[in-house]
């Protein structure tokens, strides 16, 4: 089963499991009523009061099961009526405005329910659109990429979307596992556009330039050419050529982090930092490559100002990535899927279960050799 039908089952089961825990209300909303009607005894009549039931169902529930609820309703309050005294033509006439008014109010409730169900369904396509876009401009790789091991959270603010203007990708070339990670300025389609830029850019030169150098200057000859003058998207690219040891190229992103077995933290500055991409025409000179050490155990973070900048709600300050990751990471350069998945954990109680701006974290890692049998 493809992903989008896997998707699109558990979709259609959780709203099925939600609009049958929506008739619970409605439905004990009768009977509270009804009930209290019978304790009330026949000289109050609390029938009127079983108009809340159809309201209920028309903002917990389907409107065909509103619809339901509301007949329910109308026999329950027509049999309440005779031990209500209610056997006089008078007495009737009565009941039959005040029912009137109860079918009213059922109706307006259905309808409630229906344009309810409608805009989840234009929200869910929307979502099934997002979805798709994302996975044909990210294209996710898997959780071992030739001789690198990685796990990845991508996460967008954007409302009914699930992409926005942070990128990431990496590649197995015949240069070695190459990575890039970025975050394009602004939000919305105009971001989405400029990610895709970068991506295709990318995709292309980690292929055929034989330096990182080269890669990234494919990369901002393609945004200077491509998109709107004054946008600009922050990278960092990373090169694993051989053991031992990552190349970096610095274009005004956040700086990795180096986590050790032991849950040691070195953020790794550049040693010249450069300019986002698309601003290169108003400095002079190329971006420089440095290198960094990298055992066979530590693990590489890589993430954009999403996290960083994630404020915690309570005394405003900002996500402390550097201090709390190594606790978080440390030791699990081999499960890095749990690893990137107690950073996420971390990061949302820090910033109070929601997110202002687009993340990605990207965890990397050399993938040991397998193990030959003696």
């Amino acid at each position: 089963m493809t992903n989008a039908r896997i998707v699109g089952a558990l979709r259609s089961l959780e709203s099925t499991v939600l609009a049958r825990q929506g008739m619970a209300l409605p439905l004990l909303a009768i009977v509270v009523v009804s009930a209290a009607d019978l304790a009330a005894g026949r000289d109050h009549y609390i029938g009127p009061g079983m108009v809340v039931a159809p309201a209920l169902a028309g903002i917990t529930t389907t409107w065909r099961r509103t619809l339901l609820v509301a007949v329910l309703g109308l026999v329950a309050q027509t049999s309440l009526a005779p031990y209500n005294g209610v056997t006089q033509v008078r007495d009737w006439v009565l009941l039959t405005g005040q029912l009137a008014t109860y079918i009213v109010v059922s109706l307006v409730s259905a309808y409630i329910a229906w344009r309810r169900e409608t805009g989840q369904r234009a929200f869910t396509a929307i979502t099934s659109v997002a979805e798709a876009a994302q996975r044909a401009l990210l294209r996710p790789p898997g959780d071992r990429v030739g001789d690198v091991r990685l796990a990845v959270r991508y996460v967008s603010a954007a409302d009914a979307a699930q992409i926005g203007g942070d990128l990431y990708s990496v590649l197995d070339t015949p240069h070695g596992v190459r990575a890039l990670i970025g975050d394009v300025r602004g939000k919305g389609l105009d971001a989405v556009q400029t990610s895709a830029v970068v991506l295709g850019a990318f995709r292309e030169a980690a292929y055929d330039e034989g330096g990182l150098t080269c890669v990234a200057q494919r990369v901002e000859a393609s945004v200077q050419r491509h998109v709107v003058s004054g946008e600009f998207a922050t990278a960092l690219f990373a090169e694993f050529d051989g053991p031992g040891s990552v190349e970096f190229l610095h274009y005004g992103h956040v700086a990795p982090l180096r986590i050790t077995p032991d849950g040691t933290v070195t953020t790794l500055n550049p040693p010249d930092p450069w300019v986002p991409l698309g601003l290169g025409r108003l400095v002079k000179g190329t971006a420089v490559p440095w290198r960094s050490a990298l055992g066979g155990e530590d693990v590489l973070v890589l993430c954009t100002d999403g996290v960083i900048e994630a404020r915690s709600p309570v005394d405003g300050s900002f996500y402390p990535l550097a201090e709390r990751v190594g606790a978080l990471v440390a030791g699990l350069a081999q499960n890095l899927e749990a690893a990137v998945e107690r950073v996420y954990a971390d990061l949302l109680r820090h910033a109070g279960g929601s997110l202002g701006d687009d993340v990605v974290l990207l965890l990397l890692a050399p993938a040991r050799p397998p193990t030959r049998p003696v």
